[in-house]
């Protein structure tokens, strides 16, 4: 499985269970390494914080732009 998706199932049980996430994939990510002591065969690829939400807390609602919004035709 890829780690993308596996993130992905990740991300969406720690949801389920009512709690926040913050995803962040800074690139590159070798501070990491340095920063933790880690050896360098061991590539991380991202940065997940989970924790409880701020009560009252609201996600945006955040919709796609529509191709007229993002494109033009010659």
């Amino acid at each position: 499985m890829e780690r993308t998706a596996t993130a992905g199932f990740l991300i969406a049980a720690l949801h389920h269970a009512g709690l926040a996430t913050l995803t962040h994939t800074p690139s590159p990510m070798n501070f990491l390494n340095e920063l933790l002591g880690r050896p360098a065969h061991e590539k991380p690829y991202i940065l997940l914080v989970v924790g409880h939400p701020a009560p009252g807390c609201q996600v945006p609602n955040i919709s796609k732009k529509t191709l007229a919004e993002m494109s033009s035709f010659i």
